[in-house]
């Protein structure tokens, strides 16, 4: 017998978890692109590994003023993170490079159009983990969005038995977030040239 999961339920209860653990987390979260300045304007594409993205919803709770979509995935479990992006205030849009990956690269495509942030998970949803894909680079290239690496290391962390080991940072551990420095892609650049340079940056300290 095959149980069906409620996404929108578990989604919830995964919000709630992100917001009591994050109460207790010790987050330093350094600046180095201007995205928590509120005069700052430009559209970034928020791009991060799978594993390392449970504590990026609280980054909403910094940055009020930014406005935008998270990139999830077609699945059920595409169905909980869209529904915990939208406890945290953010809109989703559906779609992975197997499913309805035109379509939602459009509609990212027309939300940084329209001045609102994206964030997508480059090895995501299925991996292989810290391999970034191309869709990213596409994306920033067409629309002259930045892309905006965020780095998250945890000092204590439970790992899952998942394909990329998600990490849960456990309670009053201390967390260090870096949002580097935007990478713009120019209209002429190579994708896969650029693709493996932004891979390499983005590699983590920790496994």
């Amino acid at each position: 017998m095959r149980i069906r999961v409620d996404g929108r339920k578990l989604g919830r209860l995964a919000a709630a978890l992100i917001r009591v653990i994050g109460w207790t987390l010790r987050m330093q979260i350094d600046d180095r692109c201007g995205v928590l300045n509120r005069d700052y304007k430009q559209t970034m594409i928020w791009t991060f590994w799978h594993n390392r993205m449970f504590v990026v919803p609280l980054l909403r709770v910094c940055a009020p003023h930014r406005t935008g979509a998270v990139l999830t995935s077609a699945s059920n479990d595409g169905a909980i993170i869209a529904e915990v992006m939208t406890r945290f205030g953010l809109k989703s849009v559906r779609g992975s490079s197997s499913r309805r990956g035109a379509t939602a690269l459009l509609a990212l495509a027309g939300t940084l159009e329209a001045g609102d942030d994206v964030a997508v998970t480059p090895d995501g949803p299925r991996g292989p983990r810290y391999q970034l894909g191309p869709g990213v680079v596409f994306l920033a290239q067409q629309t002259g969005a930045g892309i905006l690496p965020i780095h998250v290391e945890y000092s204590r962390a439970v790992r899952l038995k998942s394909w990329d080991r998600f990490m849960i940072p456990l309670p009053f551990s201390k967390v260090r977030v870096i949002c580097d420095d935007l990478i713009f892609v120019a209209p002429e650049a190579d994708i896969e040239a650029e693709r493996a340079r932004i891979e390499q940056r983005m590699q983590p300290t920790s496994p």
